[in-house]
């Protein structure tokens, strides 16, 4: 039987014989009572279950895997400030290979981090040169990863790619590309969208939402999307 249903059981015992062993431990009594702080103290092995429900909660602060928090990217612009080191605090560009050096430390690999993520890795590095670094990473521009991007090819005024934001609908997509050109034929827009692997072709309608204001015709998108806009026939 576990000491703790041993101990409680006896609580309320109006006698318990002096010296009494229980698991491991000897029983003092006073006055044949078992003191309650003893009886507590005995407690102690359903411990790991409180243990175990604290490991479960903190499992559960942990972020999800698809968490919505920014990713850094090669192109993204950050400032990296060093607490009480003006000396090692620095602007950076992420270079195409996802990587940046700033004193003291080269090739610190940015990509796929998040910025508090990329400032604990960055004190890491430093701790070797100055003591107790404190260290905030604030991207000052954004490009975001390759597979959180957002591209328009074809007759868009500008095509390019950018980073996704929160939210962001086609139609935001056509106003920082600067619209169509005169020869598109948007309602022959795709939008190629990969799930689970596979990639999915959607057709839009952007001149109906352009020109016709139809916003019926304005879709949600999501990171990774490639929307390709063709020629018109004549």
């Amino acid at each position: 039987m576990p000491i703790a249903t041993v101990v409680l059981k006896h609580l309320y015992s109006p006698k318990i014989p002096a010296g009494t062993w229980m698991g491991k431990a000897k029983i003092r009594t006073v006055n044949g009572m078992v003191p309650l702080c003893l009886a507590l103290a005995l407690c102690v092995p359903l411990a790991p279950a409180a243990q175990a429900q604290a490991t479960s909660a903190a499992t559960a602060a942990t972020p999800a895997p698809g968490s919505t928090d920014y990713r850094i990217g090669p192109g993204d612009g950050l400032s990296i400030f060093v607490w009480h080191s003006p000396e090692l605090t620095a602007a950076a560009t992420v270079r195409p290979d996802g990587k940046i050096s700033i004193p003291l430390v080269e090739d610190i690999v940015c990509a796929g981090k998040t910025p508090t993520e990329l400032a604990r890795y960055i004190e890491t590095r430093l701790a070797k040169y100055i003591t107790n670094p404190l260290v905030t990473v604030t991207v000052t521009g954004f490009a975001g990863t390759y597979d959180q991007q957002i591209r328009i090819l074809g007759e868009a005024s500008e095509p390019k790619s950018f980073g996704y934001r929160d939210n962001m609908t086609v139609l935001d997509a056509m106003i920082a590309v600067g619209g169509l050109t005169r020869f598109a034929s948007g309602n022959r827009a795709v939008l190629v969208r990969t799930v689970n692997g596979k990639q999915t072709e959607t057709r839009l309608r952007l001149s109906d939402l352009i020109k016709d204001g139809d916003v019926s015709a304005n879709v949600p998108l999501k990171p990774g999307d490639i929307i390709i806009i063709p020629q018109s026939y004549f």
